[in-house]
């Protein structure tokens, strides 16, 4: 998270980049992130997490400074509160809470990468989904297979357990149907593993980030393929893109007329001004354009 925020965030200019992580039982934050922070050119770090460091971001405190934006992936109710943060001026990159994997695949693809790929986002928590759309049932019974397997060897086993149970493999009969459903649902990472990958990826209009082939495991864009990976989840990516440069700028437009140039579209502003019914609009050029007029005359 440190290097998918902070990076964007020092290329876009930002003088002030603060980072909140939760302290451990000890009061300190892991050597991994301090390391990643100051490489990134972090300049505050506040030990504190959830709701309470957005409603710290949000209104400021007497060590949490009041900030313009407040970015970052996080659980439910962190997603909420950054929601309800938007009411105080502060704007947000995105609703992105739980993480979620949709993966549509076919008898071309590996079902024990498959397996690893489901897996891989179901570890994250209790509050995870994972979606497997394919054409095939025998292909979804060697995934199911391959999972139940893979999982009894993982640390985090009764974590992805339980994302599993609220998890989905979902039968189609055809590709056209699978975008439908995939576009309906709007995954925030998307797998596409199948004969025809070019379909899927021309056709996809909802998604955070699409993962192509056999050999793109989601885990690469949390890491290290170089994609930002926070992203919209719970169907708002029909509304909202990843974080990219773009999410830490703002812009200002500018206009300086001359007298000629308010000669020219003076009337269109009168105009419309008049079909407005706001007549100190259209007074604010008449005005003005009774002394270019003459003056020019």
């Amino acid at each position: 998270t440190v290097l998918m925020l902070a990076i964007p965030a020092n290329i876009a200019g930002c003088k002030e980049v603060v980072l909140c992580s939760p302290p451990n039982k000890d009061g300190k934050i892991a050597n991994e992130i301090l390391y990643a922070a100051q490489l990134c050119g972090v300049t505050k770090i506040i030990k504190v997490g959830g709701i309470q460091a957005i409603a710290g971001l949000t209104f400021g405190t007497e060590t949490i400074p009041q900030v313009y934006k407040i970015f970052g992936p996080g659980n439910q109710f962190v997603t909420v509160a950054k929601q309800l943060a938007t009411k105080y001026g502060v704007a947000i990159d995105m609703p992105a809470g739980p993480s979620e994997l949709l993966v549509v695949a076919d008898d071309s693809a590996n079902a024990s990468y498959v397996a690893s790929d489901l897996l891989s986002q179901a570890e994250h928590g209790t509050d995870s989904q994972v979606i497997l759309v394919s054409t095939s049932e025998k292909f979804i019974n060697e995934v199911e297979a391959e999972i139940n397997t893979q999982i009894k060897a993982l640390p985090r086993q009764n974590i992805a357990q339980q994302a599993i149970n609220n998890s989905k493999s979902i039968l189609v009969n055809s590709d056209d149907e699978a975008l439908d459903l995939i576009n309906d649902y709007g995954p925030e990472h998307f797998i596409v593993a199948t004969k025809n990958n070019d379909f899927y990826v021309d056709g996809i209009q909802n998604s955070g980030s699409v993962f192509i082939g056999n050999y793109t495991p989601e885990s690469a864009g949390d890491y290290a393929s170089g994609t930002n990976h926070t992203l919209p989840t719970n169907g708002f990516s029909k509304a909202y893109s990843g974080v990219n440069l773009d999410s830490f700028t703002k812009a200002i437009t500018f206009q300086n007329i001359t007298k000629e140039g308010l000669k020219n579209i003076g009337n269109s502003i009168e105009l419309m001004a008049e079909a407005e019914g706001l007549q100190a609009h259209k007074n604010a050029v008449s005005i003005r354009l009774k002394d270019i007029i003459p003056a020019q005359a």
